[in-house]
């Protein structure tokens, strides 16, 4: 009779203890896993990140796509352009009358 004790007592704490183990499997890899609670929360920051991104990559091609679009044979003004080619070459036209200031 003793020996069935032993072996009932054993049983009956081995049952618990595998389940324990195996629900702690899932708990470790629900939380750890490439698809657990970290990850998915990791993933957000990143979404996050690229959001914002995403953002100022759009509000950079709007003003861009603003600038071409004054380039536009349509919209251009060639003394405009003329004057900013000028500005930008540090270059003047021979009839010009050029005003040189001090730096601020």
């Amino acid at each position: 009779m003793g020996r069935r004790t032993v072996r009932s007592s054993t049983a009956g704490l081995l049952i618990p203890l595998i389940g324990i183990a195996v629900v702690g499997y899932f708990v470790y890899h629900g939380l750890n896993g490439a698809r657990g609670f970290w990850a998915s929360q990791q993933l957000q920051v990143e979404v996050t990140a690229l959001n914002a991104e995403l953002a100022a990559l759009r509000r950079e091609r709007e003003m861009l796509e603003q600038h071409v679009s004054l380039l536009r044979p349509e919209s251009l003004d060639p003394d405009m352009l003329e004057e900013r080619a000028r500005m930008l070459l540090n270059v003047a036209h021979p009839n010009d009358i050029v005003i040189m200031r001090g730096e601020h």
